[in-house]
């Protein structure tokens, strides 16, 4: 098949999941063209055979306060579709990109039918799609989607609720993990340059949102350091990293809360760390949380979402409510202090994650592209 995908390139589940997507079509025979303004922080890594990345350029016009982004979107994927011949467009995260994709089928149409895909991601539902401003343009997007899917029950059940959309049926396809690049460490190699050895290690992977709540994460760890030697390690960069290191000064974490920036391949990280924080407000699925549990890491969630359908409580790891930090320092002190329980919770969360790899959950798409087809 020959498929285009329109994602956000910045980082974030949304752009990941679907670069990673991508990837794996290719390496299936697939011939995949990525649209967008730059080009997806997982696709960065150098060439890939059968995956071409197409800029989409913006217009600098004194009349325009704001570059419309959106129609040189469209007449991209237009003009990339008319060429390349793609047979269907796969867009992630409904604003712009449902509506855009729109766009360049109608543009399309005498000369022939571009099936357009939507996969909803979360705040595209859940915030930013209610808003006023862009409800009604989501909605429709949505309904005039050839296929609409969402990445959890929980989103999928919520894309209904706040929108209807009476007249689309939205397919469950979930996130999903590369197996083969996350796994369980095979020895301590992976630890060595995060922290002292006699240190516990806890990770945070997030894009610094106030729904991160962030502050939490640094919260939680300042309990579990008064118990016991540890290093708090922060992946990722956005608007809260600012009060997330004025947290850790108020609270006198000192060298052991470091703060490491974006960092493309975190993997490695993953693997060097005892125990992954997630104590956000909302998650439409916990992508950051599937990797880390595909590690062999036992996670500290909160209990909203899509969360409880990949962290299973007592099992790979402790579900709380959001804002419950007291709650969720206990549950990882019990983690850390005993390591029968750790281990086991280790092994749940990496079992757990085979379930989400790549090889069971992209068939799922190829099937929906083939049903779309007509094939």
């Amino acid at each position: 098949m020959r498929i285009g995908i329109t994602c956000y390139p910045t980082y974030g589940g949304s752009g990941a999941v679907a670069t990673e997507l991508g990837l794996e079509l290719a390496r299936r025979g697939h011939e995949v063209h990525f649209i967008s303004y730059a080009s997806p922080f997982r696709l960065r890594g150098g060439f890939a055979e059968r995956v071409t990345f197409h800029e989409v350029v913006t217009a600098d016009y004194p009349l325009f306060e704001h570059s419309p982004y959106a129609l040189a979107l469209a007449v991209k994927q237009h003009e990339v579709a008319l060429r390349e011949e793609l047979e269907l467009m796969h867009v992630h995260y409904a604003i712009p990109h449902a509506a855009t994709a729109w766009l360049a089928k109608q543009m399309l149409k005498t000369e022939r039918d571009l099936k357009v895909v939507t996969t909803l991601h979360g705040t595209d539902i859940t915030l930013v799609g209610q808003d006023p401003s862009y409800f009604t343009i989501t909605k429709f997007s949505i309904e005039q989607s050839d296929r609409v899917t969402a990445v959890s029950q929980y989103l999928r059940d919520e894309t209904y609720r706040a929108f209807g959309c009476v007249d689309c049926d939205v397919q469950m396809i979930p996130n999903f993990v590369s197996t083969a690049e996350y796994y369980p460490a095979r020895d301590g190699s992976c630890r060595r340059a995060l922290a002292p050895p006699d240190h516990k290690i806890l990770t945070h992977v997030s894009n610094f949102r106030p729904v991160k709540r962030v502050r939490d994460v640094v919260r939680i760890f300042a309990g579990v350091r008064k118990a016991l030697p540890a290093t708090l390690v922060l992946i990722g960069d956005g608007p809260d990293r600012d009060a997330a290191e004025q947290e850790t000064d108020r609270l006198r974490l000192g060298d052991d809360v470091r703060f490491l920036g974006k960092v493309d391949q975190v993997a490695d990280l993953l693997r060097g760390s005892d125990l992954f924080l997630l104590p956000s407000e909302t998650e439409s699925f916990g992508l950051a949380a599937l990797e880390a549990m595909a590690c062999g890491v036992p996670v500290i969630a909160s209990a909203v979402g899509g969360l409880p359908e990949v962290v299973v409580n007592g099992e790979t790891g402790y579900l709380a409510p959001a804002g419950a930090v007291d709650e969720m320092t206990e549950r990882a002190l019990a983690i850390l202090r005993d390591g029968a329980l750790h281990g086991r919770l280790g092994a749940s969360a990496a079992a757990r994650a085979r379930d989400f790899s790549t090889e069971r959950i992209v068939p799922h798409y190829e099937t929906l592209y083939r049903g779309v087809l007509g094939d």
